[in-house]
């Protein structure tokens, strides 16, 4: 299955949205890039949902135009007026060609949940690989109301206890895409590092 970054050339601040074309064609997160819908269409002329990891602006705003254009089924955690399936922890959702279990890892939100298959991981914000703050293993914010860097912290513990060791590839909301290197970094040390600097309770970005 192709995994195809349907954000990357935006001029807008947008999260990562990624279009997933397979026996399932499936668009993770919608952005907030203007036209999305329009670089979706370049590549499938049918989607058969869309899987929101939790409801930012940047990962919903264009949402409306995607439903609009291919009305796709829509999963989220939490209520949407477009949502037509909700969110479960432990459920498995199919995405491309493979089978996802959804894990619940709030802390950055009360409503995200990371995606993970055999051999890849959708992980929103809740760690990313690179972003201004670090280079190797990062997390999301936990600095504005309804956060908590506690449960953030506990959402990473969860992730890693539940990645299977043959995860490959991480797909987070912001950054690049992480894949692991022979012999080097794989994505449960990514993850391991991010819980590392989490925990250290310092914040994300120190004041000027």
């Amino acid at each position: 299955m192709r995994v195809i970054p349907v954000t990357a050339d935006a001029e807008v601040f947008t999260c990562n949205a990624y279009l997933v074309v397979g026996d399932r064609t499936v668009l993770v997160d919608a952005g907030s890039m203007s036209g999305v819908e329009d670089v979706v269409a370049e590549h499938t002329d049918h989607l058969d949902a869309v899987v929101v990891t939790h409801q930012d602006h940047d990962h919903v705003g264009e949402l409306d135009a995607v439903v609009e254009r291919f009305a796709p089924e829509v999963y989220a955690y939490a209520d949407h007026p477009l949502r037509t399936h909700e969110l479960a922890e432990g459920e498995t959702v199919q995405i491309g060609d493979e089978a996802f279990e959804v894990v619940y890892t709030p802390g950055h939100t009360d409503d995200h949940v990371s995606l993970v298959s055999e051999q890849r991981l959708f992980s929103g914000d809740v760690v990313v690989y690179n972003d201004t703050a670090f280079e190797d293993g990062s997390f999301g914010k936990t600095d504005r109301p309804g956060a908590s860097r506690e449960r953030l912290i506990e959402s990473l513990q969860t992730l890693l206890d539940r990645l299977p060791e043959t995860v490959e590839t991480m797909y987070a909301g912001h950054g690049d895409i992480f894949e692991s290197r022979t012999g080097g970094d794989t994505v449960r040390n990514v993850i391991e590092r991010a819980l590392e600097r989490a925990e250290r309770r310092q914040p994300k970005y120190p004041e000027a």
